[in-house]
């Protein structure tokens, strides 16, 4: 079978994504987020031999929210090992990312590491095995990305800690249960800055190489994960990655993956590529509406997907 012309397909997809209505809102809970141009759009591909090009705005930073905690689960998961999932599931929650019915129900285990809840547990154990959680995570995130220029945005955190109600009791619902060691008030200011963090579609499409590598970094061969774990968090991705449209995801896309509301998508091809993208008006279940087009458009011309 013939490679794909990647360039091409992706030029193409982008140009037809861009004649078509761009549909969805701008979410308007976090207010720095709120004021972002809807009109923005970029894409960004890096495969395992480092050819990479990008469409659009792809070398503009936005903030990635959920998508960085990907990266908070890679660190936590590779210094605890399978004693992290008596703290948090790997289901598929099929509730919105911020219900506090699921966690009652669930005595207080959040679904998965990517809802606010299994995400909050996971600062938590930052907090724990860190003496400077901020630092550490933003240093892994560079490690990876290997780009120094990736920072938290303080105004965008402090906007987070202003509207976090709901975290907040997630956070002191899940201390009742024991699952959560730390303060709340701590948790939630690691969980707003950890959300804070600015990257380009660029930055992401390199940064997330070592999931499409089996937990290795491509440049220096440096293994981040084992391999093993690395799958396991590539599996989380596809059912798990896209709050409670995971499942569409995956039946349209057909790769794992992570979605942010700041309207960014990462998707990973393993042992391929990873292809990143933005835009930041959102469908109702909260993920990028011409991100979602974009890469349903881009597999189906590309013939490839993990299935």
């Amino acid at each position: 079978m013939m490679k794909p012309d990647y360039q091409k397909i992706i030029s193409n997809v982008y140009a037809d994504i861009l004649k078509k209505p761009n549909s969805g809102k701008v979410p308007n809970y976090i207010p720095e987020i709120a004021c972002i141009e809807e009109h923005k759009f970029g894409v960004h591909f890096t495969d395992l031999g480092l050819n990479n090009f990008g469409c659009g705005n792809f070398q503009e930073k936005f903030s990635v929210q959920s998508i960085s905690k990907v990266f908070a689960l890679s660190f936590v998961y590779e210094k605890l090992g399978e004693k992290l999932w008596k703290r948090v599931d790997v289901e598929p929650s099929g509730n919105p990312f911020n219900s506090l019915l699921q966690l009652e129900a669930d005595h207080g285990i959040p679904r998965n590491p990517f809802i606010n809840a299994g995400a909050l547990v996971i600062c938590d154990i930052l907090l724990e095995i860190c003496e400077n959680p901020k630092e550490t995570l933003l240093e892994f995130i560079r490690d990876v990305a290997e780009d120094d220029e990736i920072f938290f945005n303080e105004k965008v955190a402090q906007s987070e800690m202003d509207h976090s109600y709901r975290n907040t009791a997630m956070c002191n619902f899940m201390k009742s249960f024991g699952n959560i060691h730390s303060k709340p008030n701590s948790v939630i200011d690691l969980y707003c800055h950890l959300c804070s963090i600015e990257m380009t579609c660029e930055q992401l499409s390199k940064s997330f190489l070592y999931l499409a590598n089996g937990g290795r970094k491509p440049t220096d061969r440096r293994q981040i994960l084992p391999y093993l774990k690395a799958k396991r968090i590539n599996a989380i991705l596809l059912t798990c990655g896209f709050y409670d449209e995971s499942g569409e995801f995956s039946f349209l896309v057909g790769l794992p993956g992570k979605s942010g509301v700041g309207g960014g998508i990462i998707a990973i091809l393993p042992q391929k590529y990873c292809i990143a993208v933005w835009s930041p008006k959102l469908n109702v279940k909260g993920n990028s509406y011409r991100g979602m087009k974009f890469l349903e458009e881009f597999t189906t011309q590309t013939g490839e997907t993990i299935f």
